[in-house]
């Protein structure tokens, strides 16, 4: 394998699409192996105020940076209010679920590995 090269990717180039089983969700693709990156995508995903994102799982572990806004994140049997500075880690194979409850869009990045990453929405 050779040494990746190094990518500068500007806002402007970076795509933002609706995230199906959540309405008011959109994720952007900032780095990830179509750039070169060999280990890790990093993804910016856009929360609108009164947005819900429903219960599921991944089969990858994901590291978040909350950006802006203030929003509940449920993961296994624990809620969090979370705000602009906070980090998050959540496991793999674990429930989780998103929430904004107030009147300002939340934003957070979200570091996974690079590869297949199967979704799992929780039936209730």
């Amino acid at each position: 394998m050779s040494d990746p090269t190094p990518v500068v990717k500007r806002s402007d180039e970076i795509e933002y699409d609706a995230v199906g089983a959540a309405d008011g969700m959109r994720k952007g693709v900032l780095l990830d192996d179509s750039d070169g990156a060999p280990n890790f995508a990093i993804r910016r995903f856009e929360l609108d105020a009164g947005a819900s994102v429903p219960e599921h799982t991944n089969e990858v572990e994901h590291e978040q940076y909350v950006l802006e806004g203030e929003y509940v994140v449920g993961i296994g049997e624990e809620e969090y209010t979370v705000s602009a500075g906070d980090s998050l880690l959540i496991p793999a194979g674990v429930v989780h679920w998103y929430r904004n409850e107030g009147d300002k869009p939340g934003a957070f990045i979200c570091a996974v590995p690079n590869g297949d990453d199967a979704i799992e929405l929780v039936e209730e």
